[in-house]
């Protein structure tokens, strides 16, 4: 599991390769990560949008920009957290993603929130360094 907290609100993502959607004669891989947001402040929040920086085993960079995550745009009051789960194709066998959260509070401040740095990498396959 990777972590990340900003501000008091923590992005925990777990990774795992989906095998059954993936087609490696193909060049086709499929991960999905879920994820989990907790809110340790003490203040009111919502996510607004999501941005994604994904690097596939060759360098190449596909960025994701969007407003929420899985069609919603989820409020935490301070103790809650929220979890979805969610799924990247790559045409190589490895990657690595990264990203943030833009999150508005009651003041009505925008802020980042990191999303940690997590691997996409085959089990039991053979680890490489993106």
């Amino acid at each position: 599991m990777y972590r990340a907290i900003t501000r008091d609100i923590e992005v925990s993502v777990e990774p795992f390769y989906l095998d059954d959607r993936s087609d490696p004669d193909d060049s086709h891989y499929v991960w999905a990560y879920r994820v989990t947001i907790a809110n340790h402040s003490d203040d009111h929040v919502q996510l607004l949008s999501r941005y994604w920086h994904i690097t596939d085993a060759t360098g190449r960079v596909e960025e994701v920009r969007g407003a929420g995550v899985v069609g919603e745009q989820p409020q935490l009051g301070p103790g809650d957290s929220y979890q979805y789960t969610s799924g990247c194709p790559l045409s190589t066998p490895s990657g690595i993603m990264v990203g943030r959260y833009t999150m508005r509070d009651t003041q009505g401040e925008q802020f980042d929130v990191a999303i940690p740095a997590f691997s996409l990498d085959l089990p039991n396959g053979m680890r490489t360094v993106n």
